[in-house]
């Protein structure tokens, strides 16, 4: 009786024993882990191959620093730009490009807009005042024509792609759908890398055709000073082959066509003359150069056309009538057919 009650104490002290273990096993699991002590270093294999992220000698926040500052690394493959694994800049690109460039670039050609359909409803279409003559005078030859119309051909397509890259997929894409416009920028794209050649030469040809008539003159001050007469019936200040706004256009277009033909330079042939960060800066400044570029030459269609009569003739068949010479050019007047012109009014003497 006495071993039974031995053995039957002996069982129970040992499955205590088992129970206070088992119990006491989640704490020590824990008791590694201690609230404000020293917490232990993870074990690094050395003799495993390295984690990419981490570089000998440097932490790991450190690496990744000099990464998002554009830190180069190194590849093998040919293109060693790929060592560069973030371009930090490219950021700050983007947020300018859908940011302030494209919200003043389309304040600016609405703007141009506004004041042009103001301008025509407030002065009306600017009419020859004086009689006609019904004699014409030769302003632009053949081949000074040809240049023009070359130029001008050439900016409209470029101008119509360019904002479509600009502005196309928030006005033109939800209007015509994915295929189309895909399609539509596709060879928008061939055509403005294309036909930027043909722009290039065009202005260059300007320059050395029409750049000793655009030397600014004391008469160019009277002309701005009296608006051009464009605000005024029967006011025509005195000027040569090309008045003091015209020359503004010309200055314009040769000065603003050289900087979108540079930077469209660098963008067709990307990484050729320029690095990633410098084709950014290139890329903003030539979307806005062409934005201001495109609000000058609405002004000038508008007058060119609409806004004042004859005056389309002069690159329409290069005739236009003699009172209209007179009226707007009237020194060229007396320099090509010698007569005297009596300047800022819309009579002439008799002949």
């Amino acid at each position: 009786m006495e071993g039974h009650r031995m053995k039957t104490a002996l069982a129970a002290l040992l499955l205590g024993i088992g129970l206070v273990g088992a119990a006491a096993l989640p704490a020590a699991a824990q008791s590694s882990v201690r609230v404000g002590g020293p917490v232990a270093e993870p074990q690094v294999d050395r003799d495993g191959p390295m984690v990419p992220t981490q570089i000998p000698g440097q932490s790991r926040g450190d690496s990744w620093h000099a990464i998002r500052l554009g830190e180069q690394g190194t590849v093998s493959i040919p293109n060693k730009q790929a060592g560069v694994l973030i371009q930090s800049e490219g950021e700050a690109w983007r947020a300018v490009r859908n940011g302030p460039l494209s919200d003043y670039g389309s304040w600016v050609l609405g703007g141009i807009l506004a004041l042009l359909a103001l301008f025509f409803l407030v002065r009306g279409r600017i009419r020859i005042d004086g009689e006609k003559t019904g004699r014409t005078i030769q302003r632009f030859n053949a081949f000074e024509r040809g240049v023009h119309w070359m130029t001008a051909g050439s900016f409209v397509v470029l101008a119509v792609s360019g904002l479509n890259v600009l502005y196309g997929r928030h006005t033109l894409l939800p209007l015509i759908g994915p295929e189309p416009f895909a399609a539509l920028t596709h060879y928008g794209k061939l055509a403005h890398n294309f036909l930027g050649f043909a722009f290039i030469l065009g202005v260059a040809l300007i320059f050395v055709l029409w750049v000793g008539h655009n030397i600014p003159s004391r008469h160019d001050l009277t002309w701005f000073l009296k608006a051009g007469g464009l605000f005024s019936k029967g006011v025509h200040p005195p000027a040569h082959k090309f008045n003091g706004g015209q020359k503004i256009i010309f200055w314009s277009t040769v000065v603003g066509g050289a900087a979108l033909g540079f930077t469209g330079v660098q963008l067709i042939f990307p990484f050729s003359f320029a690095t990633l960060e410098e084709m950014q800066l290139y890329q903003l400044a030539h979307a806005a150069i062409a934005v201001v570029m495109i609000a000058i030459i609405l002004a000038h269609i508008y007058i060119g056309s609409i806004g004042m009569e004859g005056a389309f003739d002069a690159m329409g068949d290069g005739q236009v009538e003699l009172q209209w010479a007179r009226e707007h050019h009237s020194l060229w007047v007396e320099e090509v057919t010698g007569e005297t012109v009596r300047h800022g009014h819309h009579r002439t003497p008799a002949e």
